[in-house]
């Protein structure tokens, strides 16, 4: 699991968004809620275009029914430490049936899509955030 102290070490103060790019997701990938670009660390963009890539040719689409953001500087619920979104490096889908803290609700087929691709789901977590997905490992 990689963490902010880690984040921080690797990218440096969040705010300077320095390893931030905007991603134009394939076109390809242009259906139902994925969205057309995304604002994401640099790091993000292969795991998370298997992932998307995963979802379209597994036919779990309609399961993605919310994209709920990937870039934001803040704290971590519940936590002391920033976030793994204020360095870009996690995404939220599904928000509103997969609340922090709560029983995760998506199905293994669509949580598969993404730690296929080399994410990690926080919906295993002794607190679940069911919502999140984020890098498990930096890039060599």
């Amino acid at each position: 699991m990689i963490t902010s102290k880690e984040c921080q070490a690797r990218y440096g103060d969040p705010r300077k968004e320095k390893s931030m790019v905007v991603w134009p997701t394939p076109t390809a990938l242009h259906v139902g809620k994925i969205p057309s670009k995304v604002y994401c660390n640099k790091d993000l963009v292969e795991p998370l275009k298997k992932a998307l890539t995963n979802v379209v040719t597994r036919d779990l689409v309609a399961e993605i029914k919310t994209w709920d953001g990937c870039f934001c500087i803040r704290g971590k619920v519940g936590g002391t430490s920033s976030s793994l979104h204020s360095w870009g490096v996690a995404i939220d889908i599904n928000a509103a049936t997969n609340a922090f803290g709560k029983k995760p609700t998506m199905s293994k087929a669509l949580v598969a899509c993404f730690t296929d691709a080399g994410l990690e789901w926080g919906g295993v977590w002794s607190k679940p955030d069911g919502m999140h997905f984020q890098l498990a490992h930096f890039p060599a």
